[in-house]
C-alpha cells in the first residue's frame, strides 16, 4: 500500500494533510525517515510511526490491556529484551500495535490493538485522556522543592529540545521521594525529561491508568480484553 494511503487510512487525515505530516519528517517506515508518499509499505510487517507511535490499517478489533512489567519492549521486532506481545496469548499477535509506548524499566496499563484509527484516538493529545503515573525519585524533594514544582508542572515547563512547553498537568507528592503525575499528553520520556527539569532522576515509573482503565484485577504480565465501554470511551 502506499505510505500516504496508509497514513490516511490509519489517522482521521486527509491524503493531503498526509503529504504534510511526510513533508515535516514526522514519518518513519521501520526507523527510517520517509518523505516520499508514493513508497509502498508492507501493512502486516513494515512498523510505521507518526511522532514516534505506531500506525496501523489492521482491521481487526480486539482491545487489549496489558500489565506491562519489567524488562520487555515495546516495539514489533526484539531488540534487547523480549517484546510485550510475547505476554498476550492471542493469535496475531503481529498485526496487534501498542498506543503509548513505555520503556523496558517502566511498568504498567498497556493498550494493544488491531484498530489502527481507534489506536490514533488513544493516543491523540486532542483527546486529553488523563494517564496516571506513579514515580520513585533518586533524591528527596522537600517541602519547598515540592510546592515549586507543584506549581511550575501545573503551569507547564519548557523541556530541552522542545519548542512548546508541556500541557498543564498534576502532581501530587506522598512523601519526599514518591509523586503521582497526571498527564494529559505524551512526549518522548516525558515523566523522566519533567523530573530530569527539576534536578532530579526517575529510578521506579509504573502507568496506572490510562483513562478510566485501570490495572485493578490484573498482575504483571496479565491482560484482558476491554470492554465495550471502555473501547468507546475514546
Amino acid at each position: 500500500m502506499r505510505l500516504d494511503k496508509f497514513i490516511s487510512k490509519a489517522t482521521e487525515l486527509s491524503r493531503k494533510e498526509a503529504k504534510k505530516v511526510l513533508h515535516a519528517s514526522e514519518i518513519t517506515v521501520n526507523d527510517e525517515v520517509i518523505k516520499d508518499g508514493s513508497v509502498h509499505v508492507d501493512v502486516d510487517n513494515d512498523e510505521v510511526m507518526w511522532a514516534g507511535e505506531p500506525l496501523s490499517v489492521a482491521t481487526g478489533n480486539r482491545y487489549i490491556l496489558l500489565y506491562k512489567p519489567e524488562g520487555f519492549e515495546c516495539t514489533l521486532k526484539p531488540k534487547d529484551y523480549p517484546i510485550v506481545t510475547e505476554l498476550i496469548a492471542v493469535p496475531e499477535q503481529n498485526r496487534l500495535r501498542i498506543a503509548g509506548r513505555l520503556d523496558v524499566d517502566t511498568t504498567g496499563a498497556l493498550i494493544l490493538s488491531d484498530d489502527g484509527k481507534w489506536l490514533h484516538r488513544v493516543t491523540s493529545p486532542k483527546h486529553h485522556k488523563p494517564k496516571v503515573y506513579e514515580l520513585t525519585l533518586a533524591d528527596p524533594m522537600n517541602e519547598d522543592a515540592q510546592a515549586h514544582a507543584v506549581k511550575q508542572v501545573a503551569n507547564g515547563i519548557m523541556l530541552e529540545g522542545d519548542t512548546e512547553k508541556t500541557r498543564p498537568a498534576e502532581l501530587e507528592f506522598i512523601d519526599d521521594t514518591h509523586a503521582r503525575l497526571t498527564l494529559t499528553e505524551g512526549k518522548y520520556h516525558q515523566v523522566k525529561r519533567m523530573m530530569a527539569y527539576f534536578g532530579n532522576k526517575v529510578t521506579e515509573l509504573h502507568r496506572a491508568s490510562i483513562g478510566d482503565i485501570t490495572l485493578e484485577g490484573l498482575e504483571k504480565g496479565d491482560s484482558r480484553f476491554l470492554t465495550d465501554e471502555e473501547v468507546a470511551g475514546f
